[in-house]
């Protein structure tokens, strides 16, 4: 099988988890990790084992890299993200695309122009119970989709003393819990219903209007603590919390909510779709269990068990039933599908993973969904 040389962009929280995912598929190679300088590149590639480090422009002229991975902040995604298709590299990028529609869909254009794989890493959509949902959906056993309902709650932002980049606009965009997690929560609402989602009204809060930033570097989700003299007060313009309703393009209705400020819930995608037939509900921090609502007879607990599973999302699945898999799972299962994709050189007619145009998609919404609330009214898609 033919070996694959990829390129990592960041050491952040993401950065890392990419490259732990790429180490379990056998024919791709991390070669290179890319930093804002040297020094830190040549740090950060000898503490996670890669062998070569690069600032990103000398990664560009390196002919053996054939994928690059962009995982640093979002501002940065549209610039990196273009220089390295122009560079004829396949590209996978976190979420979101871009932080303009504009910078999106000239991304989308360019990566059609080359012909160039290209992803983002809506890897949530890769649970096996996610394509469970979809496949049932797709074979009738949902029936007419009446109602969605969807949550995605945190709490790594609950204190006034929890602190990040994406609470910076200039680095994050005017939106950050919708567009941080919403974005995957919207993704998956889609996805697996097959509708669209035509028109949104939104209400933003943002508990707190303050928030202290560390003056010391803190990792994400480390839950380190500093001293009240490590902290300069800094204003919060993006929102914390929002509730958006749903239109769909059957004439469905839904609503999500979106949080990170919810004391007790780590990382808790949920949804729940409606139908004439059944009534599906997935949990993210449960990731092995589909519930299946019944009216005339008893509900139904489906285990992740390969056995049981339809092809499509047993595919997804590596271990026996009753072997757990969970987060770190699913950016392997999705750079399973990408990286074929990669060995035929080209991008799919029909990929059958998130691409720039979902990424593109994604980005309409979420500032349709900014728009709602800015004019608390509803928007059209």
């Amino acid at each position: 099988m033919k070996k694959i040389n990829a390129a990592i962009v960041g050491t952040g929280f993401i950065g890392p988890a990419h490259l732990e995912a790429l180490r379990r598929i056998p024919n791709v190679e991390v070669i290179a990790l890319v930093e804002v300088n040297q020094a830190l590149a040549d740090e950060k590639a000898k503490i996670l084992g890669i062998p070569n480090a690069y600032t990103f422009d000398e990664m560009l002229k390196q002919s053996d890299i054939d994928v690059v991975h962009i995982c640093t902040p979002n501002f940065l995604h549209f610039s990196q993200a273009k220089a390295v298709l122009l560079a004829g590299k396949h590209v996978i990028c976190e979420k979101p695309l871009a932080v303009k529609i504009e910078e999106a869909e000239e991304l989308v254009k360019i990566a059609a122009e080359k012909g160039l794989v290209n992803a983002v890493h809506f890897n949530l959509r890769y649970y096996p119970m996610v394509r469970q949902m979809k496949t049932m959906r797709e074979k009738g056993e949902l029936g007419e989709v009446y109602s969605i309902m969807g949550s995605y709650l945190q709490d790594w932002l609950f204190l006034q003393t929890d602190y990040n980049w994406r609470l910076e606009p200039d680095k994050s965009g005017d939106s950050r819990a919708i567009a941080d997690i919403g974005s995957h929560l919207l993704d998956i609402t889609e996805y697996v219903t097959g509708l669209k989602i035509t028109e949104v009204m939104a209400d933003f809060s943002t508990v707190h209007k303050t928030r202290l930033k560390p003056l010391k570097a803190i990792e994400t989700y480390s839950g380190k603590m500093l001293d009240m003299s490590d902290y300069q007060e800094v204003p919060i313009n993006t929102e914390d919390h929002a509730s958006v309703l749903l239109r769909f393009d059957n004439g469905s209705k839904g609503s999500i909510t979106v949080s990170q400020v919810s004391a007790g819930r780590k990382n808790r995608l949920n949804i729940e779709i409606s139908g004439s037939k059944s009534n599906f509900e997935f949990n993210s921090e449960r990731p092995n269990e589909l519930w299946i609502g019944k009216r005339e007879k008893a509900n139904e607990n489906l285990m992740k068990d390969p056995s049981l599973l339809y092809p499509e999302a047993s595919a997804l699945v590596s271990f026996p039933g009753g072997h757990n898999e969970g987060f770190p799972d699913t950016s392997k299962q999705m750079f399973k599908e990408v990286y074929a994709a990669v060995i035929e050189g080209k991008q799919p007619s029909n990929p059958s993973y998130p691409t720039f145009a979902s990424g593109l998609r994604e980005l309409i919404i979420g500032e349709r969904i900014v728009e709602s609330h800015k004019k608390q009214a509803w928007v059209k898609i």
